[in-house]
């Protein structure tokens, strides 16, 4: 009787078929998913060791720059000490530059005072001897003569000056003084003071004279003149 049933197909094999196939592709695909994810993991850790190594390496390189940025500013501050010194340096040696210029200026200075104390003496000296000199002149018989016969005597008053003082030039009083002081500080003669005043171009005539021909005896006796005339 079952063999007369009617034989229903219902496909399984081909299901089976069809199921086998499937799960080859899932199994497959489930591998190849596997196989990328375990590829995108190793790349992510490969990628993360890149970006650890990456860091490290520029963090040893910001730390190289620090150090160097700090040598750079230790460095910096060493120079700007040493070139404080060397301005204090240069300050130094030019204040002691300037004091040697100015102990050089007073030396200098010095000297040429010295130098000129010395010339002042020696010309002094010279003068000096010039005066003992013409003293000299009126320390023989002739100034007694002088004295005698133009009633006058000498006074000293100074290294180069000499007081000349006349008698018996006022015929009303023959007591009565006249006098004059003769500079012999330079070669030329002068008369400084007179007393009673005198013709300054007379006393300039009979100077003249004596400061040509040096002859004192003719200047006293021409003075003395000078004076009897005054007097009249």
């Amino acid at each position: 009787m079952a063999d007369s049933l009617p034989r229903i197909n219902f496909g399984f094999d081909d299901l089976h078929d069809r199921m086998a196939r499937f799960t080859e592709k899932f199994d497959s695909f489930i591998a190849k998913g596997r196989k990328q994810v375990l590829a995108e993991r190793n790349h992510f850790r490969v990628n993360v060791a890149e970006l650890q190594e990456e860091q490290r390496v520029k963090q040893k390189n910001i730390e190289l720059l620090a150090h160097k940025s700090s040598d750079h500013a230790r460095s910096i501050e060493k120079e700007a000490v040493e070139t404080a010194e060397m301005h204090a340096a240069i300050a130094s040696i030019t204040q002691q530059r300037d004091t040697c210029a100015q102990h050089r200026d007073r030396v200098r200075t010095e000297i040429a005072a010295v130098r000129k104390q010395i010339a002042q003496r020696l010309a002094a000296q010279q003068q000096h001897a010039k005066t003992f000199d013409i003293q000299a002149r009126f320390n023989n018989p002739e100034l007694d003569f002088w004295q005698s016969y133009l009633a006058m005597r000498i006074d000293g008053m100074g290294v180069d000056r000499l007081k000349f003082v006349f008698t018996h030039v006022d015929e009303k009083n023959w007591g009565k003084e006249a006098w004059f002081e003769l500079d012999m500080e330079k070669r030329d003669y002068r008369v400084v003071c007179v007393k009673p005043k005198l013709e300054p171009d007379q006393i300039k005539a009979c100077l003249q004279r004596l400061n040509e021909t040096w002859n004192i005896g003719v200047f006293l006796k021409d003075m003395r003149g000078l004076f009897t005339a005054a007097l009249k």
